[in-house]
């Protein structure tokens, strides 16, 4: 029998439908067995299998407020590792409707700001020059409001470093787009301040490789170098678990010869 449900799920997994239920001694999970599972997964990069449970819980109990976040969290980073715009976009716009759910329960929580400002931001990039540009905007109030509800969060902090860095490097088209359509580009957006909100990033998460090759990247438009060094040999010194992070740590390496080089 055991071998039987386990055949139903891997050919769940395998055709990328949640399966009906997942099985336990005696019946079917409830809701609280599903999210330790779940979150055992995602503590274990096993991200695909993680959302399946997310969502199964989402069936059971559509304003289960964790899993709602942690579901559009999921959606992001996956719909991010594909090329195909297609299903990049599918994840992004499913990632938006949990963030959405999320925050209209909770709309103070840090989280549920959080992952406003995350799905948006993704799915504008998929977008065309107004609507990114119209997302772009949209991301710094929920950010703001996340750091509001909660000052130390690494993922806000990150997420508002990438906006200014992203305001503050617009192209002309893109300036001359934003000053159409909403009045100019955000005065108070500079790579000083990019660097400063990831350092905090950084404070609040220091094993995120992500953070670190981010930072360093605003060193380098900068001219920082010796941030930039620094920056990069700590991000070398971390264990990788991923092939995200080891992808990342390649990438780190590369700008670190380069810089060592001139």
């Amino acid at each position: 029998m055991k071998r039987f449900l386990t055949a139903i799920l891997l050919s769940c997994l395998l055709c990328g439908e949640a399966p009906a239920a997942v099985w336990v001694e005696g019946g079917s999970a409830s809701s609280t067995e599903l999210m330790q599972r779940a979150q055992e997964l995602l503590s274990n990069y096993r991200d695909s299998e993680a959302l399946l449970l997310f969502e199964q819980v989402i069936t059971q109990s559509p304003d289960n407020y964790e899993a709602l976040c942690k579901a559009s969290y999921l959606h992001c980073r996956i719909g991010d590792r594909f090329s195909d715009e297609t299903r990049k976009s599918d994840h992004f716009l499913q990632a938006k409707k949990y963030a959405f759910k999320a925050y209209e329960l909770q709309p103070t929580d840090a989280e549920a700001n959080y992952a406003m400002a995350l799905a948006i931001g993704c799915s504008a990039m998929t977008e065309g020059a107004r609507q990114r540009l119209e997302g772009i905007n949209q991301v710094k109030s929920f950010v703001d409001a996340a750091l509001l509800d909660n000052s130390q969060h690494a993922g806000a902090w990150y997420i508002l470093g990438r906006w200014y860095f992203k305001m503050a490097n617009l192209n002309f088209a893109e300036k001359a787009a934003a000053k159409i359509f909403f009045g100019g580009v955000c005065g108070e957006a500079t790579n000083q301040k990019a660097a400063e909100a990831i350092e905090q990033a950084v404070v609040f998460e220091p094993n995120n490789i992500k953070y670190y090759f981010d930072l360093a990247s605003v060193y380098k438009e900068m001219n920082e170098t010796n941030a930039c060094i620094n920056t990069l040999q700590k991000a070398l010194a971390l264990t990788f678990e991923t092939k995200e992070e080891l992808e990342l740590s390649r990438r780190c390496k590369i700008m670190l010869k380069e810089l060592q080089s001139t």
